[in-house]
């Protein structure tokens, strides 16, 4: 059992650069991936999400990729030529005019494409640290995700105990009702009709059809499916939180139809127990995928 939420960490550093890359993710219905890097990386997107995907089904994850240089990344060039061009220039306006002429490197940056800029990232260039920080990353991402899936299931094997402990008293329990409202309503009828006598087979066969509307028996048996079926769910390989999201859907109401039809204090006492254990497990499978 894997859960949509965890984090993983991937460093890798060079005498030349930092790159770092971030990993977590928090419950989502499908999968979301969002990624916040420098521009120039955008083109490893498709990679990064294919990594992803490996690892996780559903949640948001979020991938953080942050560069740091350790030296400069702009080239300085200077254009010799142009260079050379405006010194001789310069030496025959100070033969001709007598005086010195005299230029601070302002004034050379200020003649266009003397001096020029260039940035040597390349992000191409950067594609083997980022894939080894990612795996680093994935790995303990994938690791976090295990762990709490793990103690996630442990919760979800308790409360399902507790659900399934419950339901055995009510099943238990269940043909009690029929006893119960059976002697109820021939206590009831033969008080209301002392003195003038009643058809007793008449009386049982309506008793009977009554009994047949509050017996709990087909809920007993879609119960009982729903619960092997969510053990078996949580002890498999397969994502499973979307189906198990559906089953307590189907068990919640069959649990509502035992508790409407229930006339037993003892019953009423384990259905308010089974919707607890319910509800916690709802909570928990959000948690997972």
């Amino acid at each position: 059992m894997t859960s949509m939420t965890g984090y993983g960490f991937g460093e890798v550093q060079t005498l030349d650069f930092v790159l770092s890359v971030e990993v977590k993710s928090y419950n989502n219905r499908f999968l979301e991936i969002a990624h916040v890097m420098p521009p120039s990386f955008s083109l490893f997107e498709a990679e990064i999400d294919s990594s992803v995907k490996a690892v996780a089904s559903r949640g948001r994850v979020e991938v953080n990729v942050k560069f740091k240089s350790l030296r400069s990344q702009v080239q300085v060039t200077v254009d010799e030529g142009m260079l050379a061009q405006y010194a001789e220039a310069v030496s025959k306006i100070e033969k001709i005019t007598g005086k010195q002429v005299v230029f601070s490197f302002a004034d050379l940056c200020a003649v266009q494409n003397l001096i020029s800029e260039t940035n040597d990232l390349e992000a191409d260039a950067y594609r083997p640290a980022l894939k080894e920080a990612l795996d680093i990353a994935m790995k303990q991402f994938a690791k976090s995700r295990k762990v709490e899936g793990e103690a996630t299931y442990n919760d979800l094997v308790r409360l399902l105990d507790g659900l399934s402990q419950s339901f055995d008293v009510v099943k238990t329990d269940a043909g009690k009702i029929e006893d119960s409202l059976r002697e109820s309503l021939l206590a009831k009828f033969a008080e209301l009709l002392k003195d003038r006598g009643y058809d007793e087979g008449r009386f049982l066969q309506e008793v009977a059809i009554l009994l047949v509307k509050y017996s709990i028996n087909e809920e007993i048996c879609r119960l009982t499916s729903h619960i092997t079926e969510a053990y078996r769910l949580i002890n498999g390989d397969e994502p499973c939180g979307k189906k198990m999201d559906f089953l307590c859907q189907e068990m919640n109401r069959e649990i509502n139809t035992i508790g409407s039809k229930n006339i037993l204090v003892e019953i009423s006492q384990k259905v308010v127990t089974m919707k607890d254990c319910l509800e916690n497990i709802r909570e928990q499978i959000r948690n997972i995928e």
